[in-house]
């Protein structure tokens, strides 16, 4: 096993086994954006100065030593979980909002407030498919994981299941395998056929229909139901939209170009209003060994041999024999949870980055809009609108025509920029002369795909559709995209329209010659990350122009460079690294994080958008040690997250575990999907 590699700040809170596994180190890696556009900054920070109301008196003590073992439904008093901060006077906290927050502890259990309840719904290598054995990790075969549920859930989907009382619908995604703690013994330099095979077998997506109790709120999976379904990285896809069939995606296995093996590195996502899952593939660069081109270093891929060494198994992952393998990922998936042997697709009129998320809203008059972060530092993020409206109903007809939306229309990156001299944003975080901490933005088209002869179209001068498609971080830079602070989860809020973008961290901004701040990322050596809330004109989700404004700069309350909306900070939980973000009826934000800085586990937060309360954020659980949040789903009873990666702190093994996360001593730590909700039965947080 090659020496693990130090934690760097830029890499927010993760191990260096984190950065390994799931995205090729790729903090450690040299920024791929070298273009010169501009970078989104410190006009954040100045708002933090002018709008902040009140200083946090002081940030609570974390409530338990590192190391404490406890168990998936442990009791958050046991577990040393303590109320933070207090409801602002007048009322119990916003609606959705009213529990004790869980204070910041780093406690070996999913910690959740007083008077909720918790199970784990399914565990990576549980059983789904008809002929699956138990979950055995002493003998794990390609096989058995091709029925189970796979390893590393991270976006999660809860759809109904019409005429089954009780039932839904649960799809997760895989997003990457994490070999040290799957495998006795696994020896990084040698990695044997059969343990490839089963990390080939344990990404994708899995379905899974799940039962409530309903005395009790508990999920449970419901094995070999006819619609659960495991997709791989061998199972077959199909390529759709405008670079399908083009030269870029044509290799000596595939001469159509349309036709490709697997997803990887899947990370957050969407539904759609026509019933299906998006999926975003993310840091797929990590996987592919030998790349040589300047596309290949724009993308992040190495010029030698890869972490896992699956090109030793399948030459795919060799560009230096399969130079266009790479170009068939880092798309958008979508995938029909409601047909069995349906085939996913992989929509090249969204672009070709890391994705992180895909999130959808409609227009008017019924077409799709879907938004997208690429999940680098320096990077953009992206919108598409359709060009095809929704058809509703059930027939086969129909369901064609609805899979097929996301193949016609333009897709955009987005440009933002501030209302102040250039001169006055420094990234000291003084405040502009004009006292105003908010800006304008465009919609930038990058090309458009339609049904005619042409097929497409490029707005990007010196690139064809084609290449826009296939190497969009290029089209973007060409365009003068604005860079950003890892573009994570976007979603339009469904009470109001507005899009809240979650931008995670970038410990480069500011640091040597990397690009410095300006008006939209709030801080040089951002560490804590932030939330960007945009309003497109008129409020509707086709337009090209958007007003941009700061809602949230995470970070200990105490610290002056925080801002909560303009909600009092001594009413606040403390917050790092926001990924993936949704909303609650209420029209509550709630936030995942990832890498928190602050010294205590991730968790999942939610916070108010609108009305009085508007800002006020609370800590709603923390997960195991070594987790990352993952989700979330937020439904009137029940909250849902995917506990990824569980006990990935540098130095853990199978052998030397640093989590007993969910199982308990002697077992072996598995990333699993959780429930919570109220023991009386009553809505979450009223």
């Amino acid at each position: 096993m090659r020496k693990l590699l130090p934690i760097i700040s830029h890499s927010g809170g993760r191990s260096a086994m984190t950065c390994r596994f799931r995205c090729g180190d790729a903090c450690f890696h040299e920024v791929p954006n070298t273009s010169a556009n501009p970078y989104v900054g410190d006009v954040i920070a100045a708002a933090v100065g002018r709008r902040s109301l009140v200083r946090a008196a002081a940030v609570v003590t974390v409530a338990a030593a590192a190391g404490t073992a406890g168990l998936a439904g442990a009791d958050p008093a046991a577990a040393g979980a303590q109320p933070y901060g207090k409801p602002k006077p007048g009322g119990q906290g916003a609606r959705g909002l009213r529990f004790d927050a869980v204070a910041p502890n780093t406690v070996d259990a999913v910690v959740v407030p007083d008077g909720y309840a918790q199970n784990v719904v399914i565990r990576w290598g549980e059983p789904i498919l008809r002929g699956a054995p138990a979950f055995d990790p002493a003998n794990q075969t390609a096989a058995a994981q091709a029925g189970q549920f796979g390893y590393n859930n991270d976006f999660l989907a809860l759809l109904p299941l019409p005429g089954e009382r009780g039932r839904q619908l649960l799809v997760a995604n895989h997003e990457y395998t994490d070999e040290i703690l799957m495998f006795r013994g696994y020896d990084a330099e040698r990695p044997t056929r059969e343990q490839v095979e089963v990390a080939w077998a344990a990404h994708g997506l899995s379905a899974v229909v799940v039962e409530e109790d309903r005395g009790t709120g508990r999920l449970t999976p419901v094995p070999r139901h006819h619609l659960n379904r495991r997709v791989t990285a061998t199972t077959g896809f199909r390529l759709t939209g405008p670079a399908a069939g083009g030269p870029l995606l044509r290799t000596s296995a595939d001469p159509t170009g349309t036709k490709v093996l697997g997803t990887l590195n899947n990370c957050s996502g969407g539904t759609t209003p026509w019933g299906t899952t998006l999926h975003g593939e993310e840091n797929f660069n990590q996987y592919f060994a030998n790349g040589s081109r300047a596309t290949d270093k724009r993308y992040g891929v190495g010029t030698g041999a890869t972490e896992r060494k699956w090109e030793r198994f399948d030459r795919r992952f060799d560009l230096a024999q399969e130079p266009n393998e790479v170009h068939r990922f880092g798309y958008v998936v979508e995938f029909d949870p409601y047909d069995p042997d349906s085939t996913p697709r992989k929509h090249t009129a969204l672009g070709r980055f890391k994705h992180e998320a895909a999130t959808v809203r409609l227009t008017a008059d019924g077409r799709p809009v879907v938004y997208s972060g690429d999940d680098e530092r320096f990077d953009y993020f992206y919108k598409f609108v359709g060009s095809k409206r929704m058809r509703h109903g059930t027939g086969r007809a129909v369901r064609e025509h609805n899979l097929s939306l996301l193949d016609e229309g333009t897709l955009y990156v987005a440009r933002l920029t501030g209302d102040s001299p250039a001169v006055e944003i420094d990234g000291s975080g003084k405040l502009p002369t004009d006292g105003e901490f908010d800006g304008g933005g465009q919609w930038i088209p990058l090309a458009t795909a339609t049904a005619t002869a042409d097929g497409a179209v490029s707005h990007v001068e010196g690139m064809s559709a084609d290449e826009v498609f296939v190497f969009t971080r290029l089209a973007g830079d060409k365009v003068g995209a604005t860079k950003m602070d890892r573009p994570e989860d976007i979603q339009p809020s469904p009470h109001t329209g507005k899009v809240y973008v979650a931008l995670t961290n970038n410990g480069n901004r500011g640091i040597g010659a990397n690009a410095k701040a300006d008006e939209a990322n709030p801080r040089n050596a951002n560490k804590h990350g932030h939330v960007l809330e945009l309003t497109e004109r008129h409020n509707r989700p086709e337009s090209t122009e958007f007003a941009w404004s700061l809602f949230l700069v995470a970070g200990d309350p105490d610290d002056p460079a925080t801002y909560f909306a303009g909600f009092p900070k001594d009413a606040v939980s403390p917050i790092s690294c926001p990924d993936n973000v949704a909303f609650d009826p209420h029209g509550n934000l709630w936030i995942s994080t990832d890498g928190n800085q602050l010294g205590s586990h991730d968790g999942l937060f939610g916070v108010a958008t609108c009305g009085e309360r508007r800002g006020e954020l609370k800590q709603f659980l923390t997960v195991p040690t070594g987790a990352e949040t993952c989700g979330p789903v937020i439904q009137r009873r029940r909250v849902l997250v995917a506990v990824q990666h569980p006990g990935e702190i540098d130095g853990a093994s199978v052998e030397k575990p640093a989590s007993t996360w969910p199982d308990g001593p002697g077992r072996i730590t598995r990333p699993a999907v959780v429930a919570v909700w109220r023991r009386d039965g009553r809505d979450i947080g009223v």
